[in-house]
């Protein structure tokens, strides 16, 4: 049988990618990416482009693998600049390839997919996730790797964990990653993964729009893009996950550190005047969200994944925060500033 041929599997892989990309559940706004390697290449989405335009956009990013694993290996800070090892001569548009490079360099296998699926989140950023995957991922090679900042540390965590075989990885505080030698392999593990985790999202009512038009109403604020953004202040125990800090990273990013939530009685200037800040969004306990007039498209959907989560996340479970220094090395890290300056008019 022939050898599908490097052309074949990145059609694949576009294609695939963009499926990810329309799924809330697997990934949201720019977070997410997804690799292959050809020879010493390694063709990996770029920083700030999002999954779901992997067939109408040109998205992906050849990176000089051997140099960027010998900087990984020498704790070289080069390896934390991933687009120090583009290759120029097949990059025209000089697009920076992903903060998660060194990820999909470590694992060995020629596909890796890395998604923000809200079942693993909502998982890894419980004390018991180790436990609990233990327990669902029966017959599964995977490993978990405890939260570290995306980039170098977390390639460093990884390499400390990753055993040959390995092919799935839970992030804490983070996500998922699957590898495999084709497309379909890695989409098929991608599935069975998701299904293994899967936990249902906790009921919850329906948005008091008209009341969160009326608190809107000259704030600067609108309502979401999404209706399920909602949900996470129409559930008490998820408004409370999410009162009390930052769970993963891409909310840090696209929505700052924590949630913000009213009072009761509380209107958006007040929010405004107790804060001393406008966030860029605002959880009204039992009638929905308000989001600042600017949020951006990938805010919006941080938004429904704040939900998402949350819902899904057990009420009973200690959970693990980013602590202020975490959420602070994600807000002024130089990769990051990026990603948002890209994502700022998306």
């Amino acid at each position: 049988m022939p050898t599908t041929t490097d052309a074949q599997e990145m059609a694949a892989l576009r294609a695939l990618s963009a499926t990810i990309g329309a799924d809330p559940h697997l990934t949201q706004a720019a977070g997410g990416n997804t690799s292959l390697k050809a020879g010493d290449t390694l063709w990996i989405k770029a920083s700030g482009t999002w999954l779901k335009d992997a067939l109408t956009d040109d998205i992906m990013v050849p990176v000089a693998m051997g140099p960027l694993l010998e900087a990984v290996e020498r704790r070289d800070p080069t390896a934390d600049k991933p687009q120090a090892f583009a290759i120029g001569a097949l990059n025209p548009r000089g697009l920076r390839p992903s903060i998660e490079t060194t990820v999909h360099a470590l694992m060995p296998q020629r596909v890796v997919l890395h998604v923000h699926c809200v079942n693993t989140i909502s998982l890894a950023v419980q004390t018991d996730c180790e436990a609990e995957a233990t327990r669902r991922l029966d017959g599964v090679a995977w490993a978990y790797v405890p939260y570290r900042r995306p980039g170098l540390p977390l390639a460093q965590g990884i390499a400390e964990r990753l055993r040959p075989g390995t092919d799935v990885l839970i992030l804490g505080n983070h996500g998922l990653v699957v590898a495999a030698e084709t497309v379909a392999e890695a989409e098929r593990l991608l599935y069975r993964v998701r299904s293994l985790l899967a936990r249902p999202a906790r009921e919850t009512a329906i948005p008091d729009t008209a009341a969160l038009r009326a608190l809107a109403r000259d704030s600067g604020y609108r309502l979401p893009a999404e209706a399920e953004a909602h949900a996470v202040a129409l559930d008490a125990d998820s408004c409370r996950i999410a009162e009390a800090g930052s769970l993963y990273p891409d909310h840090v990013i696209f929505l700052g550190p924590g949630s913000a939530v009213a009072r009761p009685g509380e209107q958006v200037a007040d929010v405004v005047a107790r804060l001393g800040t406008d966030p860029v969004a605002i959880l009204f306990p039992g009638a929905g969200v308000l989001m600042r007039g600017d949020a951006s498209s990938g805010a919006d959907a941080m938004q429904r994944c704040l939900a998402d989560v949350t819902a899904r996340v057990d009420i009973t479970a200690r959970l693990n925060y980013l602590t202020a220094a975490e959420n602070d090395e994600l807000v002024n890290w130089d990769a990051e500033q990026y990603r948002q300056k890209l994502n700022t008019a998306v």
